[in-house]
């Protein structure tokens, strides 16, 4: 073992240029990074919609916002629609940001589901600031509802990951990472130890480093077919094992969310960007053929399409370790979770984090490895109960595949969860989990399970006090709306300035 100084990525993408942007803005000044990619190959590409803390990834990376949404023909996301999922001509949002006042020890939907009790028709989307501007199409960047302490708007972008993995290659390359544009041929390991030694190009020169990061994709060169690190399979959990992926023309509405349409046999995605529309259907092949998931999809298209249609196979799962020896998996070699709350990005977007955080300082220890590993399961297995909730919640019957959802086993974590809300009203997010309370709340309330209980602070308020409170926070959320920009507005004086 050795210090690590030279880092080695093999692969470029999204996935590998935010690894080498991000190490090279911390790290840059005590470490050699080197990123491998061959301009031959193409990439997944579809990862186009983002959740909020990437707005963390551009300002550390000290990316400005303009510029950024201009190279990247990027949008604004304040939330995902989900439609068809409990059951058919049924539609709910997982809404980005703040809903209703919370409360001290008390979030406010517990206020709402006394209110229901008492009578009340209001919707728990009545209280979003970003659901009603969503709805709305409008959009403007504030901090806070004007005159109030209540939180303003909660956002992310859709965005071309293609242009945006151009966009932080030239960022990169101008501060110091080194790019090689070649195909890679084989890997050299280390006889006595397994790792990694050099990654030998097609033109047998041998890129030497001390740590690699993995970020070929699905084929996984590195942490998967060179060191054989085992695949763990959640495909019982999450049957969707196919996309078919195509983009089609603008239209004039260019939502600010993204839109989750369920199928038959699974769901289509629509991701409105500047110029385009990113389209695609994910599905289960053993109740859809890909001919007929390509005509699915085409027959439900918002506007003309504009490429072929792409198939993309893949398997729910994890790496069994994501640092395995030298070598750390970032992105889909790493493991894969449907796109169903965009999490992909984010996904590459902590795991460099992680990495940052305890990279080696001397040499590569068994105890900064497993830590690494612990950390990196908590947070795919807490994504993956997120996903599956989704699918475990619906009510349709009208197929063979939501029955087997419906009716399948969940991992325990995710019955807890389940069974916590459904008696008492009340959610626990426990070790630095990605979705917070009021995700799930939005998810379970909105695919119709309604707990039993609220708590019991909520007492405290007579019924007139519940009502004026719901009255004053409708009036406020509403005139803010009133005053915003439009979406279209909001894009267009980005472009303009």
């Amino acid at each position: 073992m050795k210090p690590v100084k030279h880092v080695v990525i093999a692969g470029g993408g999204t996935a590998g240029w935010i690894t080498a942007a991000l190490l090279n803005k911390v790290l840059g000044k005590v470490i050699n990074i080197t990123l491998i990619e061959s301009s031959a190959i193409g990439t997944v590409g579809v990862g186009e919609a983002t959740i909020p803390p990437i707005l963390q990834l551009n300002n550390a990376l000290g990316i400005n916002e303009q510029e950024f949404i201009n190279a990247t023909n990027a949008t604004i996301k304040l939330g995902i629609e989900f439609e068809n999922w409990e059951k058919t001509s049924h539609s709910y949002m997982h809404a980005f940001g703040a809903i209703g006042k919370d409360f001290p020890f008390c979030d406010f939907y517990n206020f709402w589901l006394k209110g229901q009790i008492q009578g009340s028709k209001d919707e728990l989307w009545d209280f979003s600031l970003n659901y009603q501007a969503a709805k709305n199409h409008k959009f403007s960047p504030i901090n806070s509802i004007p005159n109030t302490q209540l939180p303003g708007i909660s956002y992310a972008y859709h965005f071309d990951a293609t242009l945006y993995a151009e966009f932080l290659k030239r960022l990169a390359i101008k501060r110091g990472v080194n790019h090689i544009d070649a195909k890679i041929g084989n890997i050299t390991q280390c006889p006595t130890t397994g790792n990694v030694k050099a990654i030998r190009l097609d033109d047998s020169k041998q890129i030497t480093g001390d740590l690699f990061i993995d970020c070929t994709g699905l084929c996984a060169l590195l942490i998967g077919q060179t060191l054989n690190t085992g695949f763990i399979d959640w495909s019982h959990y999450l049957p969707c094992d196919r996309a078919v992926a195509v983009q089609t023309k603008s239209n004039d509405e260019l939502k600010p969310y993204t839109r989750s349409i369920a199928h038959n046999s699974g769901w289509q995605w629509q991701i409105p960007l500047q110029s385009r529309i990113g389209n695609g259907l994910v599905y289960c092949s053993r109740y859809l053929s890909d001919d007929d998931a390509k005509q699915l999809l085409l027959n439900n298209l918002p506007s003309d399409p504009i490429t072929e249609p792409r198939l993309i196979k893949f398997k729910t799962g994890r790496r069994i370790k994501q640092w395995h020896k030298n070598v750390v998996a970032i992105g889909l070699s790493s493991g894969f979770l449907e796109p169903l709350e965009s999490t992909s990005i984010h996904l590459i977007q902590t795991a460099v984090t992680r990495l940052i955080k305890l990279f080696p300082h001397d040499e590569i220890s068994d105890v900064l490895v497993d830590e690494f590993n612990k950390q990196s399961v908590a947070e795919i297995e807490h994504i993956r109960d997120f996903i599956i909730l989704h699918y475990k919640l619906t009510k349709r019957e009208d197929s063979l595949f939501w029955r087997q959802c419906m009716q399948m086993s969940v991992p325990d974590s995710l019955t807890h969860k389940l069974n916590l809300f459904k008696q008492t009203g009340k959610i626990i997010r426990e070790n630095d989990e990605l979705f917070a309370e009021i995700a799930w709340q939005q998810v379970m309330i909105g695919q119709g399970l309604i707990p039993s209980d609220y708590c019991t602070i909520v007492d405290s308020l007579t019924e007139e006090q519940l009502i004026d409170l719901f009255i004053n926070l409708k009036t406020l959320i509403n005139s803010t709306v009133e005053k915003l920009s439009t979406h279209k507005e909001f894009i267009s004086s980005i472009k303009r300035a």
